[in-house]
């Protein structure tokens, strides 16, 4: 498995309403690549989070976004989900999204275009095939 975007924590100045700040890793593994969202997911990592997309792509595998840690999000993780959605193999996976991320996916109709799953469905980090 390669963590091909962890990055420190965005600085304080782009925390949300509680001040937590926001935090985004992408782990590739041999057949998904899964995207760790945690914080505040707002304005203050968008570079982290168009990074993130980037290197997903560019693993060419389904992916799936955990968020169960997150906190708030603004726009900013609406178009990183819809840009996952829409350019990565497959449909994209959420795993325990908050009731604040499930009220954005349904405001924004992107719900229609990710399977929501209640439970963790665990990451392969090594091909055992």
């Amino acid at each position: 498995m390669d963590d091909v975007n962890s990055r420190p924590p965005a600085t304080p100045v782009g925390a949300g309403e509680s001040g937590e700040v926001g935090s985004v890793h992408v782990m590739v593994g041999p057949v998904q690549t899964r995207v760790v969202l945690s914080g505040e997911i707002d304005a203050g990592i968008a570079p982290e989070l168009r990074d993130a997309a980037a290197d997903a792509e560019a693993a060419g595998r389904p992916v799936e976004v955990d968020a169960r840690h997150v906190r708030f999000m603004d726009s900013s993780g609406v178009t990183l989900l819809a840009r996952l959605a829409a350019r990565t193999p497959g449909r994209l996976r959420l795993i325990q999204p908050p009731d604040v991320v499930r009220f954005l996916l349904e405001v924004t109709r992107i719900r229609d275009l990710i399977d929501v799953v209640d439970g963790d469905p665990g990451f392969a980090e090594d091909d055992k095939s």
